[in-house]
């Protein structure tokens, strides 16, 4: 047999041997797991906004989470109308073994965090109402703003969420919802619903078109305020590193 067709033949058996030692155990079980995240935080930006803006808040809270997120967490941000690959993610971290089937202990280990402004907020509720079909808890929403599309119900806070906030602002043709409600009031916190108020108390946005300075004042300013957005960063710190049995609660602005 010529040396380069030998050499072939060798190389493909180490090969085979190499991927059979990574994936399977001596008793024919899989062997290798990829670990899960040991928190998953998950944004939605608002309107027609792109995931990377930088002027947005969604966007900028998520760059702040970034710089000193434990090793073994994961975040990304999403434009609203990605909500399916967003849930698709999710789905995917949570798949240790890459079968393609959350198992039970997989839905045990997640650990996730939504988060989300306008459409974007109500991008939150809906994407927690399709996990919770399948099993799969969270930890925590947080919806800044929120405005529904026609056919969308962001209200109603479904009962896998442990925790939910809401925070808003009424003036304007845009304006967030005022109210949210747990499905299970035993099972999910409504930490509050927060009111903010930018015609007693202004904030400067850059980088604002002129419909948004004309027709959804307020609405953006909700998008900018580094005091709300910071408010939402304490809840989500909150819970990478979370103390037994505690829920905190979000001071009133």
């Amino acid at each position: 047999m010529p040396r380069f067709a030998t050499s072939r033949i060798l190389l493909a058996a180490f090969f085979v041997s190499a991927v059979s030692a990574l994936l399977f155990a001596e008793d024919g079980a899989v062997a290798s797991r990829a670990p899960t995240p040991s928190t998953i935080i998950i944004g939605f930006t608002g309107g027609f906004v792109r995931h990377d803006s930088p002027f947005h808040g969604p966007v900028q809270l998520a760059q702040r989470i970034r710089k000193n997120l434990p090793h073994d967490a994961y975040i990304q941000v999403f434009e609203n109308r990605h909500r399916k690959s967003a849930y698709n993610t999710v789905l995917r971290l949570l798949d240790r073994d890459h079968d393609g089937v959350l198992d039970g202990d997989e839905k045990a280990q997640a650990h996730i965090i939504l988060f989300g402004h306008s459409w974007g907020a109500s991008a939150v509720v809906l994407l927690a109402r399709e996990l919770d079909r399948i099993g799969i808890p969270v930890l925590l929403t947080v919806q800044v703003d929120s405005v529904a599309k026609l056919w969308q119900r962001d209200g109603i806070i479904p009962e896998n969420v442990a925790a939910a906030a809401n925070f808003y602002q009424p003036h304007g043709l845009i304006h967030g919802r005022a109210v949210i409600h747990a499905a299970d009031a035993s099972k999910t916190q409504i930490l509050g619903n927060y009111r903010y108020d930018y015609n007693q108390t202004p904030v400067k946005c850059e980088a604002t078109s002129w419909v948004g300075r004309t027709f959804m004042t307020s609405h953006i300013e909700s998008e900018c305020d580094p005091h709300l957005w910071s408010q939402v960063e304490n809840l989500v710190r909150q819970r990478l590193q979370p103390e037994p049995g505690f829920v905190a609660a979000v001071p009133l602005p």
